[in-house]
């Protein structure tokens, strides 16, 4: 046998208000307050309010304290500061004005240094043809022998030629100088880079006589540490090669110690040296005579012929007439 349970009704969501029996003329303090009771959730509510009210003062206050030191702190150190930030300022303003003239500076060296290469290169070009119309001048000589353009130490390596061609000893180191005057530095030069190469004889090349010292032209043979230095000048050299040609075949056959053992030769040789540059200093004034002879006689021979043809329709003597006859007659020659 089953049993049936009742199902039991919910209770109601609202209740009738026991004081005003539906009516809702009752305020929620009103229906606490007759049954005794506090509003607590509301007098927790307006003390929360009223707590962060005074809070929000207190802060709003507390911040405005803080901005004002803020603006006090601010100002003081602005002030204590303000040279140490104008000597900054200033040093900024300088530093960028060092900073601009350092550039310009790098432009016009780097203009500068653009210059320069560019005459270096073309030195280097003038010695380079300098060093090449030697070369080719000297492959004209007869029974002489030249190197290819050295790498280092000298510019050519020269010597006489053995009957069937071939280079013979000893060798002669070349090098060539046009500058304006010959250096003490660029005969130490010539004797180390010679001793660097083991030659015994060493030849500076001037392009002219007028870039000699006075000491170069005195002492054109000269030994110094081992090495024998002739000081010359392109016009020269052929010359005195064909001096020194029967020592170079003495050096080959007895030994490049030749003339250390006989100064009296090396003595002998700087007299000849000094005697044919006399010489040829004689063959040049000789020449300047001439030459100065010869403007002379072209002169004289205009003058004469200008007295001719003024003289042309008067009567002159019979000499002088045929004077006059023969210079035209020859300038029409």
């Amino acid at each position: 046998m089953s049993t049936k349970v009742a199902a039991v009704p919910p209770a109601p969501e609202t209740i009738e208000c026991p004081l005003c029996s539906g009516v809702g003329e009752l305020s929620r303090a009103e229906v606490l307050d007759r049954l005794g009771v506090k509003d607590f959730a509301r007098v927790a509510q307006l003390s929360a309010q009223e707590a962060f009210r005074l809070l929000s003062r207190e802060h709003q206050s507390a911040w405005s304290k803080f901005d004002v030191e803020l603006a006090k702190r601010t100002a003081e150190l602005r002030d204590r500061f303000k040279d140490e930030l104008r000597i900054a300022v200033s040093e900024r303003d300088n530093l960028s004005r060092r900073v601009e003239d350092s550039l310009r500076e790098i432009v016009q060296l780097r203009d500068r240094n653009q210059l320069l290469e560019g005459e270096m290169a073309k030195v280097a070009r003038v010695g380079k043809r300098e060093e090449m119309d030697f070369a080719e001048e000297a492959r004209s000589w007869a029974g002489v022998w030249i190197s290819d353009k050295l790498p280092r130490n000298g510019d050519f390596i020269l010597c006489y030629r053995a009957p069937n061609g071939e280079p013979v000893e000893p060798k002669i180191l070349i090098d060539n100088k046009d500058k304006a005057t010959i250096a003490e530095g660029d005969i130490d030069k010539l004797v180390r880079d010679a001793q660097e190469r083991s030659i015994p004889v060493a030849v500076l090349v001037a392009r002219t006589e007028e870039q000699l010292r006075q000491a170069d032209k005195e002492s054109r043979w000269s030994r110094r540490d081992s090495v024998w230095v002739l000081r010359t000048t392109r016009q020269w050299l052929p010359r005195d090669l064909d001096v020194l040609k029967v020592i170079f075949e003495n050096m080959r056959l007895h030994g490049t110690d030749f003339l250390e053992r006989n100064l009296a030769l090396t003595d002998e040789l700087r007299r000849t040296f000094a005697d044919l540059d006399r010489v040829d200093a004689e063959l040049k004034k000789a020449a300047k005579a001439i030459s100065s002879a010869s403007g002379l006689v072209t002169k004289y021979r205009g003058r004469l012929q200008e007295l001719c043809d003024s003289a042309v329709g008067r009567k002159l003597p019979t000499g002088m007439r045929n004077v006059c006859e023969d210079w035209v007659n020859e300038d029409r020659n």
